[in-house]
């Protein structure tokens, strides 16, 4: 009996372990298509995650400019068993600013104070903050060496294992 969990049981921990982060590391790209590296408190409800970011952080003016993130959520060195096989997942999503008068923004404004606490109701007023939704178009998770799978679909069901080379084997090829 084999102890690789089945394709569908990878889509629940990929889920889980995404749910079990408070933070994550963004990838934006400024006006001149530089990369730029931060992070953010993040809120996940149903298939989507939220930020709440100021216009002071080059990010929020990076997501107002292209509406599009890669989101790095990875296991604390820590916890690892090995550094070069830190378990991680990296979504690539598309940013859509919530605007302050609708529904979704008082409801996901209210979430956000439930799990972060009072910080939510002194930033809430500031006009300078945005409330991102960052709605996953694809992902990768890594549980570890040679357990890399990609995630794509409705809701990320669509979970393949990713083993067309393997370890040792490169793209490049020699002359």
């Amino acid at each position: 009996m084999s102890n690789q969990p089945t394709l569908a049981g990878i889509h629940k921990e990929f889920q889980e372990f995404t749910l079990s982060h408070n933070s994550v590391i963004l990838g934006t790209v400024d006006p001149h298509q530089r990369p730029e590296a931060s992070y953010a408190p993040v809120l996940k409800d149903i298939d989507r995650f939220y930020i709440y970011v100021s216009e002071l952080s080059k990010h929020t003016l990076n997501l107002l400019e292209h509406p599009r993130a890669s989101l790095l959520f990875i296991e604390n060195e820590e916890n690892a068993k090995h550094l070069f096989a830190r378990k991680r997942a990296t979504l690539e999503t598309r940013a859509l600013r919530v605007p302050r008068d609708s529904e979704i923004w008082h409801k996901i404004i209210e979430k956000m104070e439930d799990k972060f606490g009072e910080i939510i109701q002194m930033l809430r007023p500031l006009e300078d903050f945005h409330l991102f939704e960052l709605t996953p178009q694809s992902a990768g998770y890594v549980r570890g060496f040679a357990q890399a799978y990609r995630l794509e679909g409705e809701n990320l069901s669509e979970v393949t294992h990713i083993r067309d080379r393997g370890h040792g084997k490169s793209r490049e090829k020699t002359a």
